[in-house]
């Protein structure tokens, strides 16, 4: 069900960027990617995992879709050569580096819901994914995004295998220090991206930390 890795370093200078943003583990960013503007998501240290949504900045109820973009690719990991679609079935972005290998679309966000069913009940006032894109769009309302536009997300590093029985697995993350993945819009959109503070998952190795998001203009 899914391609090769897909390991295509990019040609692209860091000191050449337009803007380096460090997120911390648990933070959020919320950001707008002009068509042809190029992203990296950078890992610094290794197995972490973050957590991502697009948005057409022109309509946010026009999102990515996990369901269009695995059936226009006929795989369920994303890789160098990925076409992100949206919900409206329009390709939103483009794959165009990585040396990670696979990115996980299958297995959502953690929640204080989902701590408390995967771990336990203990678990459920943990800080989660969630709790972050919904701080970062009640403090950002500019860029029109409301609770009922938050849908599919990418795990960008995380490794989630599909078992023969079509179950989801966690298992300690492929990624490591310094792999990244990037990707290019193909219309404006705006990011939102929680550095996922997840404590009891090994695809972070228990131990969340900090990304560099790095932008270059066309």
């Amino acid at each position: 069900m899914s391609n090769p890795n897909q390991l295509i370093e990019s040609i692209k200078r860091s000191d050449q960027a337009k803007t380096k943003t460090i997120l911390d583990a648990g933070d959020y960013y919320i950001g707008t990617l002009v068509q042809g503007q190029t992203m990296r998501i950078l890992d610094l240290q290794g197995n972490q995992a973050a957590d991502t949504l697009f948005f057409s900045q022109a309509d946010p109820a026009q999102r990515y879709s996990a369901t269009n973009t695995i059936r226009n690719q006929q795989s369920v990991y994303l890789s160098t050569g990925s076409t992100l679609m949206s919900n409206r079935n329009r390709p939103m972005l483009e794959i165009v580096a990585d040396t990670c290998g696979r990115h996980d679309t299958l297995a959502g966000a953690c929640a204080t819901e989902s701590n408390t069913v995967r771990y336990s009940l203990d678990k459920r006032c943990m800080h989660a994914c969630r709790d972050s894109w919904m701080l970062a769009i009640a403090e950002h309302p500019e860029y029109g995004i409301s609770k009922r536009d938050i849908s599919h997300n990418i795990n960008f590093f995380m490794n989630v295998p599909v078992t023969e029985e079509g179950e989801l697995t966690f298992e300690d993350g492929i990624s490591g220090a310094g792999k990244y993945v990037e990707f290019t819009a193909l219309m404006d959109v705006v990011v939102l991206i929680s550095n996922c503070p997840q404590l009891n998952n090994p695809c972070n190795g228990y131990n969340p930390t900090p990304v560099e998001l790095l932008i270059w203009d066309k």
